[in-house]
């Protein structure tokens, strides 16, 4: 059993390389459906939101946050 830990969603403009955002789509589409039209239904924006999210919990950005060298000048 994990330990249950306190989050929040957070909306936010994320700067990435666009080399990532297609892997993010050409990844997710191997676990997605086409529909009868051969399309796929995929949330890329949701996508992105979970990958991210998920970054963010097993690379520990608490710490990473916590750490104020890590701030940039604000002001």
């Amino acid at each position: 059993m994990t330990d249950a830990i306190d989050t929040i969603e957070v909306r936010a403009n994320v700067i990435m390389t666009t080399a990532s955002l297609k892997a993010i789509v050409e990844n997710t589409k191997k676990f997605s459906q086409k529909d009868e039209k051969g399309r796929y239904r995929v949330d890329t924006a949701d996508a992105v939101g979970k990958m991210i999210s998920r970054f963010l919990l097993e690379m520990d950005f608490e710490a990473f946050a916590q750490d104020e060298g890590n701030y940039p000048p604000l002001g």
